[in-house]
């Protein structure tokens, strides 16, 4: 293998040869159990490949070659390495190196998922700052309409922020198909809910330029070269890692003060710049229409009740009268 003189810290060095994550090998670091160049190695060292380094006193293995799969994750199967859990990923694919999934799908949800041993393109593909294009095929509970669209696409209030602008395009009754430059938790399925819509169905079609195509559900295969170079290509400068992503937003410059916002990324923010001021209420919203579209009954009894606290009551002839007037009508 050839040496590689960049330096890495020595958690992330000992996950990439393939014999544990890089939290257990914090454990591990901080036990003792890591020697590097015969003396005990300490929290956030970095290393090279020219580095000794031992693991409970046997010779840390070499790398192993990069692998990148595509993966078609069915309905019901779960994005997380943890093998306690029976519906794991990792057994899904059976894959006979460890690799991890590159984000993440529900798992209501189906469709694209890539796979790897390398951290760094995780990054690199995830990081908010970079940008990177992912397409959903999206099917609702009840028909759609262009204001519905307009809305999808212009931006929602979910989770404390307004949703980025994003392409979406109608394609059937109560489907269309919708590409997101975000990776909110559960954002599809929030920006419906806002809306007063379910989804039904939700498939990932496209990562970049990664495409699902007919690779049927549950199979997996590799990433053909011509793939791997465009990908490389797309990715061009993005951060590896997060402090970069963030270091390169911040060292844009600021807008003069009372410049209007631009299209994208800016709706929702107060006259001192901070996005997300005053979703509360947004969130709030959310919540309420989802709880009467659960429960009409409670719905109808809460009408009853307010209606008692108001003093109304019904006469036999069933007109509605004030407390004191049906006192009056009592007496004759």
């Amino acid at each position: 293998m050839a040496l590689d003189n960049s330096d890495t810290r020595l958690n992330k060095f000992i996950s990439e040869t393939g014999i544990t994550s890089r939290r257990e090998a914090d454990r591990l670091i901080e036990a003792g159990a890591v020697k590097v160049n015969g003396r005990r190695a300490e929290m956030g060292m970095r290393v090279t490949d020219a580095d000794h380094i031992t693991v409970r006193g046997k010779p840390l293995r070499a790398k192993p070659r990069p692998v990148y799969l595509l993966y078609n994750k069915p309905v019901g199967v779960t994005c997380t390495t943890d093998l306690s859990d029976s519906t794991n990923i990792v057994d899904a694919v059976k894959y006979p190196q460890r690799i991890f999934p590159i984000g993440r799908l529900d798992k209501p949800s189906q469709g694209l998922i890539l796979l790897t041993n390398d951290g760094d393109i995780v990054n690199r593909i995830l990081r908010a700052g970079n940008a990177n294009e992912k397409e959903y095929q999206v099917r609702v509970d009840r028909p759609i309409n262009q204001n519905f669209i307009d809305r999808m696409g212009a931006g929602i209030p979910i989770l404390g922020t307004v949703t980025n602008r994003c392409a979406v395009r109608q394609t059937g009754a109560n489907s269309f198909t919708i590409v997101l430059t975000q990776g909110l938790n559960r954002q599809i399925r929030r920006m419906t809910e806002y809306l007063g819509y379910d989804v039904t169905y939700l498939r990932r079609v496209r990562l970049m330029n990664i495409h699902l195509a007919r690779l049927a559900p549950g199979q997996w295969r590799e990433l053909s070269r011509q793939e791997m170079v465009t990908l490389e290509s797309m990715l061009g400068d993005s951060s590896k890692t997060e402090e970069a992503s963030v270091s390169r937003r911040r060292a844009r410059p600021e807008k003069p003060a009372g410049a209007k916002p631009g299209p994208t990324g800016q709706r929702g923010r107060t006259a001192k710049g901070k996005a997300g001021a005053g979703r509360t209420a947004d969130d709030k919203a959310v919540q309420k229409r989802s709880a009467q579209k659960r429960s009409n009954q409670k719905r109808a009894d809460s009408k009853k009740s307010s209606a008692d606290r108001k003093g109304l009551a019904k006469t036999a002839s069933g007109k509605t009268l004030g407390r004191s007037k049906q006192r009056r009508s009592t007496r004759r």
